[in-house]
């Protein structure tokens, strides 16, 4: 299940996307799913998100965006 960038963007700043986003994070864990937050930028949003139990993310703070082919030549250069 996916957190949309919508309640990530305001994390820090409102409780009531933090209290969203938890209880996001509980609804999925009870079907069994792992859950992604989408547009985390900064470190905040990523503590946040990890002390709530949020199981992975993705954003600016770990990458921009890249192509495919990029990508490949990226995990090829890390597995070396």
């Amino acid at each position: 299940m996916k957190i949309d960038r919508s309640f990530v963007k305001n994390l820090e700043a409102d409780a009531n996307d933090m209290a969203l986003s938890e209880a996001i994070i509980v609804m999925a864990h009870k079907l069994r799913l792992k859950v992604i937050a989408e547009g985390v930028e900064t470190e905040g949003q990523r503590n946040l998100l990890t002390i709530a139990g949020c199981d992975y993310a993705q954003g600016y703070l770990f990458s921009k965006p890249v192509p495919p082919g990029e990508l490949e030549r990226l995990l090829i250069a890390q597995g070396q």
